[in-house]
């Protein structure tokens, strides 16, 4: 009796298995490991922003670059906290805080932009009798503020960048010492700071 049950069992057991195998969909790709289905893109690891630099201030819009700014402070402000307990590497705190002042320059640069287009504007109504000379004067006033703080921004941006790059030679010096770096990581960095050294002269 146990004997036809085994049977019995094993035989429906390899129909079942025989079943199922003509239902699975085929893999037509010449990879043996390759999947027919891709993974969809996750939107959060999208990024919008541009990996190297920020494009030029006049083409991007100021209220998107306060946003972006808003968002550089808060990271870069939530990255000190991350360091001291451990969870970032120094060097990423540090890039943050570089990417806060770049932004900041930016900003400055595209108010400056939009504060000449103003300008300009301002210049030509009172030409058509349109605007006053006190809010041409005004305008005036404000164009210079305006190009007082992109340089200082400008200025700050470029010390910045300056300490980054001394920074990282620093880093990369200790890192060849240690054996975890080589020799081309440091010329790299003596390089990157020569370059910012020569751009500054």
């Amino acid at each position: 009796m146990t004997r036809i049950f085994a049977l019995l069992v094993t035989i429906i057991a390899t129909a079942l298995a025989a079943f199922a195998a003509d239902e699975l969909p085929r893999n037509e790709s010449s990879e043996p490991d390759a999947f027919d289905i891709e993974p969809p893109l996750l939107k959060q690891n999208l990024s919008t922003e541009p990996l190297a630099t920020t494009s030029s201030p006049g083409d991007l819009d100021v209220v998107q670059l306060e946003k972006q700014l808003d968002r550089a402070k808060k990271n870069a402000s939530a990255a000190e906290r991350l360091y001291k307990i451990g969870v970032l590497a120094k060097v990423e705190v540090e890039q943050r805080a570089l990417k806060v002042v770049r932004l900041q320059s930016d900003l400055a640069n595209a108010q400056l932009a939009r504060a000449k287009d103003d300008l300009a504007a301002q210049e030509s109504q009172v030409g058509a009798g349109e605007s006053t000379k006190d809010e041409l004067e005004a305008a005036k006033a404000a164009l210079a503020q305006l190009t007082e703080a992109a340089q200082a921004a400008a200025a700050k941006r470029e010390r910045a960048e300056l300490d980054a790059a001394e920074a990282n030679v620093r880093r990369q010096q200790k890192l060849l010492a240690l054996g975890s770096a080589h020799k081309s990581d440091v010329n790299r960095a003596q390089e990157k700071l020569a370059e910012l050294k020569a751009q500054k002269n």
